[in-house]
């Protein structure tokens, strides 16, 4: 049965990347904050760097929609659950409006505001342009009639006799309004590293500078009238038996580590620091809601590690902070130590970088934990870039075999040195890269580590069994 829910939203799009819809979209969250406004935001397919800027803006945890690991009816059910007590659920697009991963536009920022029935916000920029972005945005209304572009956001305008003849142009030959025109110059630069852009966690300056966007939001944008255009979206039906994954926390995403390991819980590590930031709220709470009580671990600065009954490693750049983490040897010894215990743990990307025996980077080598038996090397180029598609082929920990997985991989390093004789890669790849092109998901003992970033509800047997592993690793230690 289906239940209708009512929550004002807007997904914000553009012609192409590069158009100004972070620009746009840090801007318009901040000056609705700044009206004293509920905002829940939203990140098109996968991203973690993006979110956390959102995040660190609304004070609520962004979640991804992701066509391509999620099925429709979970989007929806992740809008309707993820925007309960919000006043406007704003969705950054990617890449240009109607780019997907196949000629038909399959999870594009398109397809996501057809799903979940939101009006797009078309940000254009207008460098070298006049008369001509009529015709582009008229070419974004009618190239499909399923998708509702409902107003232009003007970036990078020269001057007031620039904007003007923009204005007229989209609204004599397009007739919808224009609700923003951004001036060049007032773009604030969020500085950007081999992976995309800087965590929200590790710049505080920058920070400010998107609090003062936000003042100058009302100046540049009107909030009004998108606010009225996401009060058009209309009822959006969703299904009350759909996938479920625990209980929203709404804070960041810190909040939902208690750091309260008391006798009797099952106590999962969570690798969070600078060197460890890629999470997405929805693995969190899906350990919780399986019965976890998580616990904050800083590689960086925690000389002593907690009595756990499982570790969870996320993605991050262990590259960038590998002096500081080969510091830290009382850790990565007693990391090693518990893994040779059997001690369950779960890494992606950056956590399978950090239990190698080293990082090589810019003619530098610094040891790592050293609990399995390879080195990583740092490219110039992608190693691994986009989505992954895997099927379980050999015993392991957490995934039952046959099963196929869906994820995404962004990686700048490469493993070497592998010595093979005690591990065995539990996943072969059918789309992406991983590990060597063919397969990805190195086990060994109760660790299971691989390039592949999993999301909790496109894999939701993933928490419960990292769960049920911790439970029997406390059950045999005791």
């Amino acid at each position: 049965m289906q239940q209708p829910v009512n929550v004002p939203r807007l997904v914000i799009g553009a012609p192409q990347g590069r158009s100004g819809k972070t620009t746009f979209t840090m801007a318009f969250l901040s000056g609705l904050v700044k009206k004293n406004l509920t905002v829940q935001s939203f990140k098109k397919g996968p991203d973690f760097i993006d979110p956390s800027w959102h995040t660190r803006i609304t004070g609520r945890p962004c979640r991804n929609l992701d066509r391509f690991i999620m099925d429709e009816e979970t989007i929806r059910n992740s809008l309707a659950i993820g925007s309960q007590g919000a006043d406007i659920a704003v969705v950054e697009g990617a890449m240009g409006l109607f780019d997907g991963v196949d000629l038909e536009g399959s999870g594009s920022t398109a397809e996501i505001a057809k799903i979940i029935g939101a009006p797009v916000v078309l940000v254009v920029n207008t460098t070298r342009m006049t008369r001509s972005v009529a015709a582009i945005v008229k070419g974004c209304m009618e190239f499909d009639s399923r998708v509702k572009v409902g107003a232009v956001v003007l970036n990078k305008v020269a001057r007031s006799r620039h904007e003007n003849m923009l204005r007229s142009a989209i609204e004599y030959y397009c007739g919808i309004p224009v609700l923003g025109a951004i001036p060049k110059g007032k773009q604030f630069t969020i500085p950007d590293r081999h992976l995309g852009l800087i965590p929200a966690e590790e710049d505080d300056k920058l920070a400010a500078g998107i609090d003062s966007a936000g003042t100058e939001a009302g100046e540049y944008l009107d909030l009004d009238g998108l606010l009225e255009l996401a009060g058009s979206a209309g009822t959006l039906q969703v299904s009350p038996n759909g996938r479920e994954y625990g209980n929203m926390v709404q804070g960041r995403l810190v909040d939902l580590l208690s750091g309260d390991n008391r006798d009797g819980n099952i106590n999962i590590g969570v690798c969070m620091d600078r060197a460890f930031s890629f999470y997405y709220p929805e693995n969190l709470e899906a350990l919780k809601s399986a019965g976890a009580t998580l616990v904050r671990i800083d590689t960086i600065n925690d000389t002593k590690l907690p009595q756990l009954d499982g570790l969870y490693i996320g993605g991050g750049f262990p590259e960038v902070f590998r002096r500081e983490l080969e510091s830290n040897k009382g850790l990565r010894e007693q990391i090693a130590t518990a893994i040779e215990k059997g001690l369950p743990v779960y890494a992606e990307c950056g956590g399978l970088m950090y239990l190698g025996r080293s990082i090589a980077w810019e003619n530098e080598s610094h040891a790592m934990v050293g609990a399995l038996p390879f080195d990583v090397e740092m490219q110039k180029k992608p190693q691994g870039h986009g989505y992954i598609a895997l099927e379980v082929q050999k015993d392991n920990p957490y995934f039952p075999v046959g099963a196929t997985i869906k994820g995404h991989e962004f990686h700048h390093s490469r493993i070497i040195n592998l010595d093979a004789s005690g591990l065995q890669t539990a996943w072969r790849v059918t789309r992406g890269h991983g590990i060597d092109g063919t397969g990805d998901g190195l086990v060994y003992k109760n660790v299971f580590a691989s390039y592949t970033h999993l999301h909790a509800l496109g894999t939701p047997e993933w928490a419960p069994a990292l769960v049920e592993k911790a439970k029997e690793y406390r059950n045999s230690r005791n």
